[in-house]
């Protein structure tokens, strides 16, 4: 559980009240768990987050901003290749001057998202759909989309020796990370353009679509438990090196390879207490993309040295080469492609048809933007009112 924010600080009335922490709860078995968009009772993220830990190399030094702490929250995924970066090199670090960075590393959205809701994170790395989710649960209340991190990084990999064709996947076994994340959705998605028909809260019918951790999915394949996967990089590129090959590459499936993968949301009630901190981790995530695209080869060495913290041991180059290659880091969040993202839950069972509008908040990072002499960019008409 996080620790209360600094003390010593002044109350803060005109200021909306942050939401009280919420105990850690033992997750069930992912395919019981109910749909966030269609039940009010949150899936927990106990088990599927690391504990609070203050990090990067850069110690808090300076002039703290208008909290203490700042948590937030990402995946230990090359697609959060930004968070890693920022974070491991500490140039988040250094935005937020005297205010402590802390961190939670999660296996997929919609734990996270509850992790948001709770007040256990801050600002989160995240998928598109769990952000659509979360915003549609809550009635557009909880979270607000602030920036993009990356495009690419997905693909659906499978044993070629037992799949070659769209017919093959009849019978088989395909995992995701979790239920109603972004790859769960893009799978669900994809086997209902091909006419299979599913139950998408169990997984079961013409394909198995069963939700395992990406720490495990690579074993399962070798032990033949199951037959492919659609994940994220780098598990997509662990499988392709254990002997699976790549059947779908999600950017052929987008016009001009250009999807969100990875956007930045934070809690509108942190946001609304504390905007100087909001804009820091942005300029951070701003600084961390230019950093990023400098000098690839570092950025590389920086996303794998994170990697082995996090779980123990680095990626090998092989996988670590094919992973960076296959992923984009932007500021952009690519907002005209979050309504087809929306049409794909739709389509895969998980949705019904949301509204949008007032799921971007990209002032604070077209403020960034701006004083970095970038270009602002467009939240494709679903800015709040006003934006």
């Amino acid at each position: 559980m996080k620790a209360d924010r600094t003390p010593a600080r002044p109350a803060r009335p005109a200021r909306p009240a942050r939401p009280a922490r919420r105990p850690f709860r033992l997750i069930a078995a992912v395919a019981a768990l109910p749909l966030l968009l269609t039940s009010l009772a949150a899936c927990s993220y106990g088990s599927q987050a690391s504990k609070d830990h203050t990090a990067g190399s850069v110690t808090a030094a300076g002039k703290k901003l208008s909290t203490g702490t700042v948590t937030i929250g990402y995946f230990a995924n090359v697609t959060h290749a930004t968070a890693l970066v920022g974070v491991g090199q500490g140039l988040f670090q250094k935005t937020l001057g005297g205010t402590q960075l802390k961190t939670q590393v999660f296996n997929a959205g919609p734990s996270e998202i509850e992790a948001l809701n709770a007040g256990a994170i801050d600002i989160g790395w995240i998928g598109p759909s769990p952000a659509i989710n979360g915003y549609v649960k809550s009635h557009g209340k909880d979270l607000k989309i602030i920036s993009g991190a990356t495009s690419g990084g997905a693909s659906l990999v499978v044993n070629p020796n037992k799949i070659k064709s769209v017919s093959d996947l009849k019978g088989k076994t395909i995992a995701t990370p979790q239920l109603g994340n972004t790859q769960d959705v893009a799978l669900l998605n994809y086997l209902a353009s091909n006419g299979y028909k599913e139950d998408p809260q169990t997984g079961k019918g013409d394909v198995t679509v069963t939700r395992i951790d990406n720490k495990t999915t690579v074993t399962a394949f070798q032990q033949g438990q199951i037959d492919g996967a659609w994940v994220p990089q780098p598990t997509a590129s662990q499988l392709v090196a254990a002997g699976a090959k790549t059947f779908v590459n999600e950017k052929s499936l987008w016009p001009g390879g250009q999807f969100v993968t990875t956007n930045v949301v934070v809690s509108q009630s942190f946001l609304a207490a504390h905007p100087d901190v909001v804009e820091a981790v942005l300029r951070g995530s701003v600084q961390t993309n230019a950093w990023i695209k400098a000098d690839p080869a570092a950025a590389k060495h920086a996303i794998n040295a994170q990697l082995q913290a996090l779980s123990g041991k680095p990626l090998p180059d092989k996988v670590l080469d094919a992973a960076f290659a296959d992923i984009t880091v932007t500021d952009d969040p690519l907002a005209s492609t979050l309504q087809q993202e929306a049409a794909h839950g739709v389509a895969a069972g998980l949705l019904k048809q949301p509204v949008l509008k007032g799921i971007y908040d990209l002032i604070p990072l077209n403020t960034v933007l701006t004083s970095e002499g970038k270009p602002q960019v467009s939240d494709a008409g679903l800015g709040s009112v006003g934006q």
